[in-house]
C-alpha cells in the first residue's frame, strides 16, 4: 500500500469516527434537551384530556379540623362527641363531612412518636371534663384553677383555660400544624419511601394508572401532600395562598405577605410543588426529590418562625400585665413548639428538634402552674434559641 493510499485511508477512518462521535453527542444533547422540565404555569395536570390531580381526602380533613377547633370552644360539646369527630370522622354538624371514611386521629403523629397522638386525646378529655364544667359554673381561672380569665386592661380578651393557663383549642390546633400537616407532607407523602414504594417507579414510568382513576400512585401521593396545604384554596393555580383554613395555610399566608417575616415563601413552596409534580410526569425523579426538599425546608421555616413569634408575643403580654393575651399567645406557641419535631433541616434530613428536645421544652409549660409561672426573659431566650437553630436573621 502506497503512502498516499495509506494517508487517505487513515483520513477516511478518522472522519468516519468523528461523524459517529458527533452523532452520539448530538443524540445525547437531544436526550438532555428532552429531559428539561419546565415550570408549569399552574398546578394543573392532565392525561388524555382528564385531570390527574386529586386531593379530596385532604380537603375533608382540613374541614374536619375547623369543626373540631370550634367544638373545643363549645362548652355544650362532650368528650364522646369530640372524640367521635377526631378518631372516627363522624358526628360533625356539617352532614357532608360524615361518612367519608376520612379522619384526623389516625393521621396525627403517624410518622413520629406514638406519645404525641395521646396528647391530643388527652386534651379532648381535659377540655370536656375539666375546662367546660368550670366555665359553665362561672369559675374564675387562676393558677391551678380551670375556668375563664378576662383581662381588665385594654384587650378585654377572655380565655377558657385549664389550671396551667393552657387554652386547649389552641394547643390542639397549633399542634396539628406539625403532627398532621407537616408530618403528612414531610415524612409521609413527599418522602422517597412513600413515593417510590412498591412498584410505584415502574408504574409511573409506564403511566400505569390506579384502577378506575386517571392518575398513577406516585402522582396521587404528591397531590395528597399538596392537598394538606392547598386543599381549601379555590384556585390552586395562584401562588399566593388563600389561607382560609386554620392550619398551616393560614400561617403561610401571614408570614408570606408583604411586610411578613418570610415574604414570598408561599411562591417558593407553590413553585416547588408545581415543578415536582411536573417532574413526576416527566419521570425525572432527581428533580422531583430536589423540589420535595425545597417544600420540606420552607414549610419547616413557617413552623419555626411562628413558634418563636408566639413566645415573643407571650413575653410582651406578661410584661404588659395582659395575662389573657399571654395565655392565648403561649398556647399557640405551645402547639407550634410541639410541631417542631415534624420539621426537617434540608442539610441533614432530620427534624430541627427531636421528640426529646421538644418534650423538654414543653415540660417547662406543663410543670408547676404552667404558663402562670413563666417569666418574660425565659420566653425570649427560648425564642432566640429557636431563631438561632433555624438561622433566622
Amino acid at each position: 500500500m502506497s503512502y498516499d493510499t495509506l494517508k487517505n485511508y487513515i483520513l477516511i477512518l478518522f472522519l468516519s469516527v468523528s461523524f459517529v462521535a458527533c452523532d452520539e453527542e448530538s443524540s445525547e444533547s437531544e436526550d438532555a434537551v428532552e429531559k428539561v422540565v419546565e415550570m408549569p404555569t399552574s398546578y394543573e395536570f392532565k392525561r388524555d384530556g382528564q385531570s390527574t390531580v386529586s386531593f379530596s381526602g385532604q380537603t375533608v380533613r382540613l374541614l374536619h379540623a375547623i369543626e373540631i377547633y370550634n367544638a373545643l370552644k363549645d362548652t355544650e360539646r362532650t368528650e364522646v362527641e369530640i372524640k367521635e369527630m377526631f378518631n372516627d370522622g363522624e358526628g360533625f354538624y356539617e352532614a357532608a363531612l360524615n361518612g367519608t371514611g376520612k379522619k384526623l386521629g389516625n393521621k396525627t403523629g403517624a410518622y413520629g412518636a406514638s406519645t404525641v397522638k395521646l396528647k391530643f386525646d388527652g386534651w379532648i378529655v381535659e377540655a370536656a371534663g375539666t375546662v367546660f364544667p368550670a366555665v359553665k359554673s362561672s369559675t374564675d381561672a387562676a393558677a391551678g384553677v380551670a375556668g375563664t380569665y378576662t383581662d381588665t386592661g385594654g384587650s378585654q380578651r377572655s380565655v377558657m383555660i385549664n389550671g396551667k393557663g393552657h387554652e386547649i383549642n389552641q394547643l390542639f390546633t397549633k399542634g396539628l400544624m406539625g403532627a398532621l400537616v407537616c408530618d403528612q407532607i414531610i415524612y409521609g407523602y413527599l418522602s422517597k419511601a412513600k413515593l417510590d414504594g412498591g412498584t410505584n417507579i415502574a408504574d409511573n414510568d409506564a403511566d400505569k394508572k390506579v384502577d378506575g382513576k386517571t392518575y398513577t400512585t406516585m402522582e396521587h401521593y404528591w397531590d395528597e401532600g399538596f392537598g394538606y396545604l392547598y386543599g381549601l384554596d379555590t384556585d390552586v393555580s395562584n401562588a399566593t395562598i388563600e389561607g382560609t383554613g386554620i392550619l398551616v395555610d393560614k400561617y403561610l399566608k401571614k408570614v408570606a405577605a408583604s411586610g411578613g417575616s418570610l415574604p414570598g415563601i408561599d411562591k417558593t413552596i407553590h413553585d416547588a410543588f408545581k415543578l415536582g409534580r411536573a417532574a413526576i410526569v416527566a419521570k425525572d425523579y432527581k428533580l422531583r426529590d430536589e423540589q420535595a426538599l425545597i417544600v420540606k425546608g420552607n414549610l419547616s421555616k413557617v413552623i419555626g418562625r411562628k413558634a418563636a413569634d408566639y413566645l415573643r408575643s407571650g413575653a410582651k403580654e406578661i410584661t404588659d400585665g395582659n395575662w389573657a393575651n399571654a395565655h392565648h399567645a403561649l398556647s399557640e406557641g405551645y402547639g407550634f413548639i410541639l410541631s417542631l419535631q415534624y420539621t426537617m433541616d434540608p442539610a441533614t434530613g432530620a427534624p430541627y428538634y427531636s421528640n426529646t428536645q421538644v418534650k423538654n421544652m414543653l415540660d417547662t409549660f406543663d410543670s408547676g402552674n404552667g404558663f402562670w409561672d413563666q417569666k418574660s426573659e425565659d420566653l425570649i431566650k427560648m425564642a432566640e434559641d429557636i431563631e438561632t437553630t433555624f438561622k433566622f436573621q
